[in-house]
């Protein structure tokens, strides 16, 4: 019943920006925390940002400066916003809801299916 949908993943050039999105529907009651990862061929997946049910955010340091994560609780929607990309940023980005309560189980995880990001030089 709870699925999380990403999207907003595409081809940019160096320098460009991209949205991605992530909403979470179903019988949710409520989401702790919401994170972005994302893993490049033959790297380990590295967390790139999280944000709790108060707004608090984190980031790696490699995207400081450059990515905000945000939320929408009451749409259970969270986003990307990612500016002056890098070819390092290239990755598959996955979103993750972290401590979800359904109205119908107990407090679980869910991840998205993951949406792909390219920079291009």
């Amino acid at each position: 019943q709870v699925q999380l949908v990403e999207s907003g993943g595409g081809l940019v050039q160096a320098g460009g920006s991209l949205r991605l999105s992530c909403a979470a529907s179903g019988p949710i009651f409520s989401i702790n925390i919401m994170n972005w990862w994302r893993q490049a061929p033959g790297k380990q997946r590295e967390l790139v940002a999280g944000i709790n049910s108060a707004g608090i955010t984190s980031y790696v340091e490699s995207v400081k400066g450059r990515f905000t994560i945000s939320r929408d609780n009451a749409n259970n929607t969270v986003y990307l916003q990612m500016n002056s990309l890098k070819p390092e940023d290239t990755a598959a980005y996955y979103c993750n809801a972290e401590g979800l309560y359904s109205f119908g189980s107990n407090s679980r995880d869910y991840w998205g299916q993951g949406t792909q990001v390219t920079v291009s030089v």
